[in-house]
């Protein structure tokens, strides 16, 4: 039986022989997710001027209670504590954000980003051990498949504030804020479309490659899975772009453009 040999020691945390910028994708993840993060949570939290028009940003889409015309269930609900500051972007935020802080690629990024987990190849990491995604919290990240369903049904209520973008006072038209709606539609789509735990289930949740209606299934999802990080920033960005638009017109900063 030959000798075992003894493993070396960890590297030490960022030591490294790499030559080229490793640190750069990292370091670009960490200030747009820190962006969207920041800015996403003062939009969902500030409660005002997130309509305009037939418009509603998506981080408002399917308002339950609020003050705008888009509500369901009319202003604020009477279950509400007084005490408590009230916006219409809590009751749907949770969804898509957690569906994205559980997806696969998102982990991959924010783990190297914002924990160094590992921080590039071959870069030396802060810890000593590894123990996966097994241990609490991070066995939480098994939710990913759950979240899928809400997201689903959030593409129809996209769909839907698509539709309602072209229904101004005067009747039918199309805007820049329509475009922009529909363009929102397209990239959140191709991001959950493109979903591994979509891919997975259509496929018939099997551990081998399916053949016939499943097998056609998989393969639609797999292209757009190929480009799942591009669809993930472009759909990320798209997001607060189309709120961005929504609350610049309703502050009065720009006028929204009528096509006709």
């Amino acid at each position: 039986m030959a000798d075992s040999k003894a493993l070396p020691p960890p590297t030490p945390f960022l030591k490294t022989s790499r030559t080229d910028a490793w640190w750069i994708p990292s370091l670009l993840t960490f200030l747009g997710l820190g962006f969207f993060l920041v800015y996403g949570t003062w939009a969902i939290l500030v409660g005002k001027n997130y309509t305009y028009g037939p418009y509603i940003s998506p981080l408002y889409g399917l308002e339950l209670w609020g003050d705008s015309p888009h509500a369901l269930f009319g202003a604020r609900p009477g279950f509400w504590p007084a005490w408590l500051p009230f916006t219409p972007g809590i009751f749907i935020a949770w969804a898509p954000a957690g569906f994205r802080f559980t997806c696969y690629y998102y982990r991959g990024a924010y783990y190297k980003a914002f924990w160094a987990d590992p921080v590039a190849c071959t870069v030396g990491e802060p810890r000593s051990s590894y123990l996966g995604e097994n241990w609490f919290p991070l066995v939480m990240q098994n939710v990913h498949r759950y979240f899928l369903y809400f997201a689903l049904a959030l593409m129809l209520v996209l769909a839907y504030d698509a539709v309602e973008s072209t229904q101004f006072e005067d009747g039918f038209g199309l805007g820049v804020g329509s475009l922009l709606t529909m363009m929102n539609v397209v990239l959140i789509g191709g991001y959950t479309f493109g979903c591994h735990a979509l891919r997975h289930l259509l496929g018939g949740r099997a551990d081998s490659l399916p053949v016939g209606f499943k097998g056609a299934c998989y393969d639609g999802v797999s292209a757009c899975n190929r480009n799942h990080m591009k669809w993930a920033w472009a759909s990320l960005f798209g997001v607060l772009f189309v709120d961005m638009y929504v609350r610049s017109c309703a502050m009065g900063f720009i006028p929204d453009l009528r096509i006709f």
